[in-house]
């Protein structure tokens, strides 16, 4: 077995046991297979520096303690499996990016136990298409949902950090 294979299903076996959640939607290794739309690439590791932890702790508005991410490319499209806490609980996102522009988001896990809203295809497809401004915001406004507004924050934030990293890994 290749050792990307055995990280996949390490992630995804520690992921199952992280699940004490209201759902899961989707297993990260279909999303990413579906978003190439072929099988899934190698992944690759975004290791973070000083600058990548500022931008990312100035757009999550606090501390970020992670040293890497591990993020899938293919030319100039990447997919971004990202968490961020909604009000109490993790979310786990996968945002797919194809010419510096979001192609896709997809809720996988939602944990909290309201505001699942977000994982629907009306509220995510409000990213199609987005791109990050100068100001690390986005160049389209998301409706937020009723009763949902940290998990739409932390979609929003994961979005822009999703862009972020994206310009950083395809320069050219």
């Amino acid at each position: 077995m290749k050792l990307n294979s055995l990280l996949v299903i390490f992630f995804l076996f520690t992921l199952s046991f992280n699940v004490h959640s209201k759902g899961v939607y989707q297993q990260p290794e279909e999303f990413i297979s579906q978003a190439f739309n072929a099988p899934t690439p190698k992944s690759k590791v975004f290791w973070i520096d000083d600058e990548a932890q500022q931008v990312i702790e100035q757009i999550l508005a606090h501390r970020f303690k992670k040293m890497r991410l591990r993020y899938w490319q293919q030319e100039a499209e990447t997919v971004w499996i990202l968490e961020e806490v909604g009000k109490e609980s993790l979310i786990t996102v996968a945002i797919h990016i194809k010419d510096k522009q979001i192609a896709q988001t997809k809720v996988l896990v939602y944990r909290e136990s309201r505001g699942d809203e977000v994982r629907h295809d009306f509220f995510t497809d409000q990213f199609k298409s987005a791109k990050l401004k100068d100001d690390l915001q986005l160049d389209q406004h998301i409706d937020g949902i009723t009763g949902a507004t940290l998990s739409v924050r932390a979609l929003t934030k994961l979005s822009r950090i999703a862009l972020w990293l994206d310009n950083h890994v395809t320069k050219g």
